[in-house]
């Protein structure tokens, strides 16, 4: 998900967590989410989040095991949930649902074998944000007071955009098309062991002597989560066309390529919507007992495999709450 080649591009840099305490990051939401929720499957047995009558709610222990490290760290999230995608959108959305079915055929096959290596890798990669998912998420984000703020289309686009107006100091995602949406600084890595990675975006630009627009321009050439990009050009081809024919419409006339909807796939990363009515506290007090409660006696999650996350959160919080009064 989002434009892997702009890494090559990116200024990027290891920062210590240290560096972020006090902060507020907007948390792509659904990026987030999807990475927990196929870690749990890999590596949980799926009777710990399992329901009675089948409804699987691995999100709940990836939430409560994903918390943790924005609490001890005194990192404020705010979690931003997707709106109605964009019908530019609806080309990638359909080809991630046949590769989902197909991997969906292939996982049947591995369980037929009993091959457990298999069934555990294909688990993984055919889950997706269900209703239940998205609504148990919100409900539990809600009981452990994490603010959410839903965005009209992208969550990326209006996590970006709180960045640039100051409501928060970053944004959190995986996606480098966070770039493309101008969001001032990224943490990455934020669902990963160990320091997150920082993306500058201004710096991006002065590295590559490129203003916002011409960053777009090496976006949609390269490829992104609205279009698959030109035949044959990468990070680094895409910036000299850009710069050598201004634009792009200049690098796809020296290209003799075409890219469907360039005006619109330009104004979506430029001027996308988004949504100014929001506000949130970002100091949260969570009710731990409420949420425990809701995880495993509400929804019959293995007690076991949430307690620990429970406790550290418990913990940051205290510690935290004493530290603002020192």
């Amino acid at each position: 998900m989002g434009n892997a080649a702009l890494r090559d591009l990116a200024a990027l840099e290891t920062v210590a967590f240290d560096e972020l305490d006090g902060r507020t990051v907007a948390v792509d939401a659904h990026n987030w989410l999807y990475r927990y929720l196929t870690t749990t499957v890999k590596f949980t047995a799926d009777d710990a989040y399992t329901t009675d009558d089948g409804v699987e709610v691995a999100n709940l222990i990836g939430i409560v095991q994903g918390l943790p490290k924005f609490f001890e760290h005194d990192l404020s999230p705010v979690f931003v949930f997707d709106g109605t995608p964009t019908d530019l959108k609806s080309d990638e959305i359909e080809s991630r649902r046949e590769a989902r079915e197909r991997r969906e055929e292939k996982l049947e096959d591995a369980r037929e074998r009993g091959d457990e290596v298999a069934i555990a890798r294909l688990d993984s990669q055919t889950q997706r944000l269900t209703e239940t998912i998205h609504e148990t998420s919100r409900e539990l984000l809600e009981l452990l007071d994490v603010p959410i703020v839903e965005a009209p289309a992208e969550g990326e686009a209006q996590a970006a955009h709180m960045a640039r107006d100051g409501a928060v100091d970053y944004v959190g995602t995986e996606d480098y098309d966070a770039l493309l949406f101008g969001a001032p600084v990224t943490l990455r890595q934020l669902t990963s062991s160990g320091d997150p990675e920082r993306m500058d975006f201004e710096a991006t630009l002065a590295n590559h002597d490129l203003t916002w627009e011409q960053l777009v321009d090496v976006g949609i050439l390269c490829g992104t989560d609205f279009n698959p990009g030109v035949d044959g050009v990468g990070p680094k081809t895409a910036v000299s066309l850009v710069k050598d024919h201004g634009d792009l419409w200049g690098a796809l006339e020296a290209k003799d390529a075409h890219v469907e909807h360039a005006d619109r796939l330009r104004s979506l990363f430029l001027d996308p919507p988004v949504d100014d009515d929001y506000a949130f506290d970002a100091e949260p007090e969570p009710d731990i007992g409420a949420a425990r409660r809701y995880v495993c006696e509400e929804w019959g999650v293995d007690a076991d495999e949430v307690g620990r996350g429970f406790e550290r959160i418990e913990d940051a919080v205290a510690q935290t709450g004493l530290d603002r009064w020192t």
